[in-house]
Formats: C-alpha cells, structure tokens, sequence
C-alpha cells in the first residue's frame, strides 16, 4: 500500500508559476512509475507529465517546455513545477504511483495506476 499526499496548489496569474509535491509514504525510489495527472469539471482526466523509476520522464504536449518533473529521493517527493502557466492549465492535479506500463513509454495509463492522491487545485487567471 501506498499513500500519496499532494501539495503545492492554488491561485496565480497567467504567466505565473507553482511548485506541486507529490510525498508518498514508500521509498519513492522503488516505485517503478509517477505520474501527475489533471482534471477540469465535465472533462476526462488527462496525464500531464510521467516519472520512471531511473528518472526518465514525459510530458504532454501541451506542457512540454513548462512543467518539469524532479524527485527527491530523501524526501519521498515527486515535484511538477509549473511555469509560464496558462488559463488552459487551470485544474484539479492528481498525483499517481504504480503500474508498470511505464517501462514501454505508456506512462498516461490511467488504469495501470494502483494509488492515486487526493488532488490539488491549480487555478490560473487570466
């Protein structure tokens, strides 16, 4: 079992940015793949950028060149730092650990996911 408590979220200007944490409760370095995914009323939950246990990463197209992923392996933290945000961005984030999809670039897997956080609000203004 893993436990995983998001943090970070809130309100900003466009153009603006957030740090997200995602802490789990395991060594976050034995989990084979993370990922932060995102949702908005009416919309289906949509990946948004993905961790592999050797550091590897990914990220949609519509975030590529702003958000970037990092892990601290001290702190059982997975970070997703936001920048040059956008209204588009505006969402409910979730952090996800488990599956094993990863390994073959299927990392926005939503079913492969065992644990998911509870979510953080990102709401950006225009």
């Amino acid at each position: 079992q893993v436990q995983l408590v998001e943090s970070g979220g809130g309100s900003v200007q466009s153009g603006g940015s957030l740090r997200l944490s995602c802490t789990t409760s395991r060594y976050i370095a034995s989990i084979n793949c993370l990922a932060w995914f995102r949702q908005t009323p009416g919309k289906e939950r949509e990946g948004v950028a993905g961790f592999r246990y050797d550091g590897i990463t990914t990220y949609a197209d519509s975030v590529k060149g702003r958000f970037t992923l990092s892990r601290d392996n001290a702190k059982n933290t997975l970070y997703l730092q936001m920048n040059s945000l956008k209204p588009e961005d505006t969402a409910m984030y979730y952090c996800a650990a488990g599956g094993s999809r990863c390994y073959r670039g299927d990392y926005f897997r939503q079913s492969d996911y065992n644990y998911w956080g509870q979510g953080t609000q990102v709401t950006v203004s225009s």
